[in-house]
């Protein structure tokens, strides 16, 4: 383990996958993290791997105002402070053509991706980063950028992520910095349906090769809540292995 940084974190959605890899990254440089997640022994689970020295858990639902509440009130008795959000939880609960989806469901998938990441905003924001500063980091989606056939709901609401991430970014500046990560297909429980089972074929339109691991996103997260990366807000980084060139292909 490295010397703690001084420096706290709080990561939705955390108890594995993308979540587990930012708070995993950000553990490893020294932060103390708090992470969220809905299972509650998934989270036991994952703090004990990250290290129960430096983590806690919140189990709740990321929607559920009550659970939001909770997880920054967690954060500030253990640590004293929130340096940085990483809002990472998010939904995907239907497969099909918009013209088809169920309001419910679709209100469902903005509860979970945009709105749960305001109510996380607000609540670091008055708990600490309003008059400490910090960084923001949103986990957005390449669906955000374009059209997604059948996955449409939830690039919508990543495409309104990613205007919240530059909303944000004007209003708690200059203390505060916000951006975002728009990744492809990650290697993770939650997009598996996406290349189980034919992975080989799914990553032969990468550029790059390969699909996207979750470290890869942890990584990018680092370096956004790290100095280096003072001079930049409102922007969203693309994380794709280069699959974003190929739009431009005929």
């Amino acid at each position: 383990m490295t010397e703690l940084s001084g420096k706290v974190a709080l990561v939705t959605g955390a108890s594995r996958g993308i979540g587990y890899a930012v708070a995993e990254a950000l553990v490893a440089r020294g932060d103390r993290v708090c992470i969220t997640g809905r299972n509650e022994d998934a989270l036991k689970e994952a703090v004990a791997n990250l290290g129960s020295d430096r983590v806690i858990g919140v189990a709740g639902k990321a929607h559920d105002e009550a659970h939001q509440a909770e997880a920054v009130e967690r954060v500030m008795e253990a640590f004293g402070r929130v340096d940085y959000l990483v809002n990472n939880a998010g939904t995907n609960p239907v497969f099909g053509p918009m013209a088809d989806l169920d309001l419910n469901v679709a209100r469902k998938v903005f509860e979970t991706n945009v709105i749960s990441a305001l109510g996380f905003a607000q609540r670091t924001w008055h708990a600490w980063q309003k008059d400490n500063g910090g960084a923001i980091v949103n986990i957005a989606s390449i669906a955000g950028l374009a059209a997604s056939p059948f996955v449409g709901a939830y690039g919508v609401s990543k495409a309104a992520m990613i205007n919240l991430t530059q909303q944000l970014a004007h209003e708690f500046a200059p203390k505060v910095r916000v951006n975002a990560i728009a990744p492809a297909v990650v290697k993770t429980r939650f997009a598996r349906a996406l290349y189980e089972g034919r992975e080989a074929e799914a990553a032969a339109s990468y550029p790059l090769g390969r699909l996207g691991v979750p470290s890869d996103i942890g990584g990018a997260a680092a370096f956004l809540t790290s100095a280096q990366s003072d001079w930049i807000t409102g922007q969203t980084l693309v994380v794709d292995g280069g699959i974003f060139l190929n739009a431009g292909v005929g």
